[in-house]
């Protein structure tokens, strides 16, 4: 694929799971009369189901990432040339930008709002590195071992761990950032922004130095092999 094709893909798949993340949170909380639990119930199914989708019909042409942090684990693991990150990152924070303006756009929101949704504290960040760490090990054990539960892993992990992680599970800086621009369910505070997106790539560091190990490449299991026959 042209690497123009894959900055398209990645900026409309961007675009297209925050449509479908802020989109399915308003709808949701409209919908719920007061009921949180009904709300994220909403809005955790849209997001997976959105996700699994996207990820089949990108796949092919980017890898659908949509995410800065499995951008720089794939190129960490050598599977995406570096030159390549600053690129994807940048297509996949305008894409999530432009996806929060159309949610908008579609419920009568203004095309931006700052977040007055705290996000903060010890168990939140806690719970950012643990959502990602989850993520990136989804990520890099099915990719070595089972290629194609790729999609419908990763979509059925992000919409467990809205439940089972206390921030709801952003695993995304790009994600991070455009829904510090919503003043609707799935917004966060600005001001929380770095908090996530530092415990985001920590949780990425620590999956991708141990899941790398825990699943090595076939050329690296025969050098194993045949060091052991030494």
């Amino acid at each position: 694929m042209t690497f123009m094709r894959r900055m398209v893909a990645e900026a409309l798949g961007s675009a297209m799971l925050l449509a479908i993340v802020v989109g399915s949170g308003i709808m949701g909380e409209r919908l719920a009369a007061g009921n949180t639990a009904v709300a994220l119930l909403a809005n955790a199914i849209a997001t997976g189901a959105g996700l699994l989708v996207l990820i089949h019909v990108f796949g092919p042409v980017s890898g659908a990432h949509f995410n800065p942090v499995v951008t720089l684990s794939e190129a960490w693991q050598r599977n995406l040339p570096r030159r390549w990150v600053v690129p994807y990152v940048t297509a996949q924070i305008l894409g999530a930008l432009a996806g929060v303006a159309c949610a908008h756009a579609m419920f009568g929101e203004p095309v931006f709002m700052a977040s007055t949704h705290a996000r903060t504290g010890h168990a939140q960040w806690w719970s950012e590195g643990v959502a990602t760490f989850g993520l990136i090990a989804t990520i890099i054990a099915c990719a070595r071992s089972k290629p194609a539960a790729v999609a419908p892993s990763v979509a059925l992990y992000i919409t467990s761990a809205y439940w089972f992680t206390a921030s709801t599970s952003f695993a995304n800086p790009a994600v991070t950032l455009a829904r510090a621009l919503t003043n609707t369910f799935a917004g966060i505070r600005p001001a929380d922004v770095p908090g996530f997106v530092l415990a985001q790539l920590a949780g990425m560091i620590a999956a991708t130095l141990l899941f790398d190990w825990l699943y090595p490449r076939p050329d690296q299991r025969s050098e194993a092999t045949a060091d052991a026959r030494l």
